[in-house]
């Protein structure tokens, strides 16, 4: 029987204007520490953020969910949190915020595949 692997993940949201409450999901991470796993896939649907606020700065905020994959994979230009170990990571990315990015809280789950998971959650939460 294959190991399965307990993950955590969650949504990774755009705000564009936080005191509106409106959001649309544009990423998916997921963290499974025992096994060395942490991901993360970002896809910006353009037209849906300038429904919602049409003087949004897209290079901006796309730098911005640029640095949540740099983090991931521990870049060199990923800044200080880069550092951390993969728990800390996953835990400061999730941490709650009123800020233009932010996350779902964080959901939990076992799996035989954590790849097929990941691109299964990130259909179903963001494409």
């Amino acid at each position: 029987m294959p190991e399965k692997h307990l993950y955590e993940y969650a949504v990774i949201r755009v705000v564009p204007r936080v005191e509106r409450e409106e959001f649309i999901n544009v990423g998916i991470l997921l963290c499974a520490w025992k096994s060395n796993f942490l991901k993360c896939k970002i896809a910006l649907n353009q037209e849906k953020l300038k429904a919602l606020d049409p003087s949004a700065d897209l290079e901006l905020l796309m730098d911005h969910l640029n640095s949540f994959e740099k983090i991931c994979v521990g870049s060199p230009d990923g800044g200080p949190i880069s550092k951390y170990d993969l728990a800390s990571r996953f835990r400061w990315m999730t941490a709650v915020r009123s800020s233009i990015i932010q996350t779902s809280r964080p959901h939990t789950g076992l799996t035989d595949d954590l790849e097929t998971t990941f691109e299964r959650l990130f259909e179903e939460n963001v494409l």
